[in-house]
């Protein structure tokens, strides 16, 4: 990439006064290198507007931690704008279309613009709120401020979207496009507002209640939402964190990750800052040869590209926030047992570094990327848990939740992606204490009960003698769980899984099909699964708010240009593999077109759908804690969820150190 351009703020005494312009935000909560706002801002008077509309939002509704932090961003951008000379302006209704609406009737402005969003719901909505507008004569824009790239500018020589993350980032870093970023603006110009507009509090939102508060209270003294803070910690990692950060990247405790993705996520940092921060860094270590720090930026970028990755992804295949992408993995017999899951959440498998790691999660929103990785792993391969289950708690319990990364981490996770983990891969959770918390101290500190334990049996407590657990004042089955399934059952358990899914598979494909290629395609048979509404791209749209700038939605495209390759088992395990080596199982790039199945659209997807039977599918409601606390309330599986790297921005550097 070449080096960072600039645009210059614009003096209001430049503006074209008669221009009035909505500004839209949503999960790009931030002044700086805005463009939705600085065209705004541009052009003349802006109405800056945040609308919550929580009926939209369905099964993807925020979990506490999570609007605790919108909360808090929004009070950040709401005084960041007054300072400004525009007020924003926060609206709850039942229809984001609506509220724009009324906002359009009573301000007179006809122009709205926005930042793009890439999941599946946002697509819809984003693109029919487009054209409703524009029947009324309203000019609508949207802009890239998410992305390096675009979803629809990365293909492969043939033109099919990219299946694997090491060709797209390939694809992603050859490609010569010079990243502008645009200053904030040091003054706006408010709309003169002449009707009524039911405007709100960030109160009255009711993104936080009072039970809640107590809870949340806590998170104020970890964390500091807002764009100003997010300057302050992309900063901070640069200069103090960046060089360090291939060998401190996989220490479960402690501080050894950038932390920048919940700022991410809600838009308060810009990508291209953080990419083109870490890129000036990489430049000039390399003219001082320090190979250290050149490594720890190559790694912290592949961790920004994965999570591009994750909205490309998402963009290109929408039905993957409920299905898996590698066909064959529609027919592996899921063990959907509500008291597995509940024992997994609550952090009582028995497991030591599994349950730490949980009930950090549980009481703080937070968990390292690695740990995610071992406990989404123990959920699908031990307890052959749905993968959509944990996406789920995922994505209720996260501070920095994030619907794309989500889907990416547990997929990956699972085996449902041509270079994701083996399916048949199974980490053993002592071997992995050792490895990344080999003095114990991260399951101690969230394992008061094995606070005793010695550093030899730590891990692995069920192996201690009796002489050990006592001193330690361990009892196991009482005060701490025996292990929820032993290592060897847990094997075989997936190893009969794995078979079971190749025999129904093969049977499926000798009724169908001669069963040569493996195809992408609507893989919900037995599974419930919400409708996506049918959207296709319109290339040359009458519209007149069609500009090169604008968000596109996924085509109906069909065609048998490539494959993607199921995987058979090879029986891996970690004890027989290089642990932190990548998992390079298809280096090809997979391409995302086979015969008539396939397809990357929210319209093949649904109608596809309508003619599979199905039966319920559903996550557990209402488990609690064992003191009574509500754990999970969890709607159907029609649903959503980082991964490992839900990415924490870094939940996508674990892709690196498997």
């Amino acid at each position: 990439m070449n080096s960072n351009t600039s645009v210059p703020s614009v003096s209001p005494e430049n503006m074209s006064s008669s221009s009035k312009t909505i500004v839209w935000f949503r999960r790009d909560l931030r002044i700086d290198d805005n463009p939705a706002l600085a065209a705004a801002a541009r052009d003349g008077s802006v109405f800056p507007v945040y609308i919550w509309c929580p009926k939209e939002e369905e099964q993807f509704y925020p979990g506490r931690v999570s609007r605790w932090w919108l909360k808090q961003s929004l009070a950040h951008l709401e005084q960041s704008l007054k300072s400004l000379g525009a007020e924003l302006v926060l609206i709850k209704t039942h229809s984001t279309l609506s509220a724009l609406l009324d906002c359009i009737n009573a301000t007179g402005a006809t122009k709205l613009v926005f930042n793009h969003l890439y999941d599946p719901v946002s697509l819809v909505r984003d693109h029919n709120i487009k054209e409703k507008l524009a029947e009324a004569g309203i000019s609508v824009q949207s802009y890239n401020g998410d992305l390096l790239y675009e979803p629809w500018e990365i293909y492969d020589e043939k033109g099919q979207a990219f299946t694997t993350f090491d060709a797209y980032w390939d694809k992603c870093l050859k490609m010569q496009m010079e990243p502008i970023s645009f200053l904030p603006p040091w003054r706006l110009v408010p709309v003169a507002v002449t009707g009524t507009v039911e405007r709100c509090s960030i109160e009255d939102l009711g993104l936080e209640n009072e039970t809640e508060k107590a809870s949340n209270a806590l998170l104020g003294r970890a964390w500091s939402p807002g764009w100003g803070s997010a300057d302050k910690a992309i900063t901070e990692f640069v200069e103090h964190n960046l060089c360090d950060y291939s060998r401190s990247r996989l220490k479960v405790g402690g501080n050894s990750t950038s932390l920048l993705s919940p700022y991410l996520h809600f838009g308060e940092l810009s990508v291209r800052k953080v990419f083109q921060s870490a890129r000036m860094k990489q430049i000039l270590w390399r003219r001082e040869q320090n190979s250290q720090g050149e490594e720890s930026v190559t790694l912290f970028l592949k961790a920004v590209g994965l999570r591009e990755y994750s909205r490309y992804l998402t963009f290109n295949f929408p039905f993957t926030h409920e299905r898996p992408l590698l066909s064959n993995l529609k027919y592996f017999p899921w063990n959907a047992d509500v008291n597995r899951f509940k024992a997994w959440r609550q952090g009582r498998t028995g497991y030591p570094l599994v349950d730490a790691g949980m009930r950090e999660l549980w009481a703080t929103g937070w968990i390292h990327n690695r740990i995610r990785v071992i406990v989404s792993s123990f959920a699908v391969k031990f307890l052959l848990l749905p993968w959509r289950w944990g996406m789920k708690y995922f994505w209720d319990t996260l501070l920095d939740a994030d619907l794309e990364c989500d889907i990416l981490g547990w997929q990956y996770i699972s085996g449902s992606l041509p270079d994701g983990h083996e399916i048949e891969r199974l980490d053993s959770p002592q071997i992995q204490g050792s490895k990344f918390d080999p003095e114990g101290e991260y399951v101690r500190q969230w394992l008061p009960e094995l606070a005793r334990m010695p550093t030899e049996w730590i891990h692995h407590p069920w192996d201690a003698p009796h002489t050990v657990l006592k001193a330690a004042g361990v009892e196991l089955g009482l005060n701490y769980p025996k292990p929820i399934i032993d290592i060897d059952i847990a094997r075989e358990h997936l190893r009969e899984a794995i078979f079971r899914m190749w025999e129904m598979e093969a049977a499926a494909k000798a009724a169908t099909s001669d069963g040569m290629n493996e195809e992408v395609f609507d893989n919900s048979i037995g599974i419930e699964t919400s409708a996506i509404p049918k959207v296709i791209l319109k290339e040359n749209s009458s519209c007149p708010t069609y500009s090169s700038n604008d968000q596109r939605v996924p085509s109906f495209q069909n065609g048998n240009n490539g494959s993607l390759h199921r995987k058979r088992a090879k029986c891996v395990e970690e004890e027989r593999l290089p642990a932190d080596k990548p998992n390079n199982h298809n280096k090809q790039a997979g391409t995302s077109r086979g015969e008539e199945d396939l397809c990357s659209t929210a319209e093949s997807s649904a109608s596809k759908r309508q003619s599979i039977s199905r039966m319920s599918f559903s996550v557990p409601r209402s488990c609690s804690l064992s003191d009574g606390r509500p754990m999970l309330e969890c709607e159907s599986s029609d649903m959503k969820q980082s991964w490992q790297e839900k990415i924490d921005l870094e939940q996508t550097s674990s892709k690196n150190g498997n």
